[in-house]
């Protein structure tokens, strides 16, 4: 049987995170949930200690590796800091404005005016 030592993959390589026997399924949805709950709250924990953060490593590679680019880029919103400070006003968050809605095309408009005037012919 192999030791611990021979399955950490070597340093600055990372392909693909470890099999994790509590998620044996195809889908890794909770497997990046589970490792990003763990991340915080590893950091939490060392936080309170005075210690580094540098154990917390392992499940902040393997939620970001697991986990879509969608989930893991987007801003934090109210997150408290590690060291539980809280954040004094309101959290301001990047938004694009939606984009111009496309004109209605001109059977549409003219649909709209018959079920207003009631000279519709179909069923409402």
């Amino acid at each position: 049987m192999l030791d611990v030592d021979s399955q950490k993959p070597p340093k600055g390589k990372w392909s693909t995170p470890p099999f994790d026997p509590r998620f044996p399924n195809q889908n890794q949805t909770r497997n990046c949930y589970q490792n990003f709950l763990d991340y915080h709250r590893c950091v939490k924990r060392m936080s309170r200690r005075g210690k580094s953060a540098q154990p917390c490593e392992y499940y902040f590679r393997v939620f970001h590796s697991l986990c879509p680019r969608s989930w893991v880029s987007r801003p934090r919103g109210r997150r408290r800091p590690a060291g539980g400070a809280r954040v004094e006003g309101p959290v301001q968050l990047s938004r694009r404005p939606p984009p111009p809605r496309p004109p209605a095309p001109p059977q549409v408009q003219r649909w709209t005016e018959q079920i207003q005037e009631g000279t519709f012919a179909g069923k409402i």
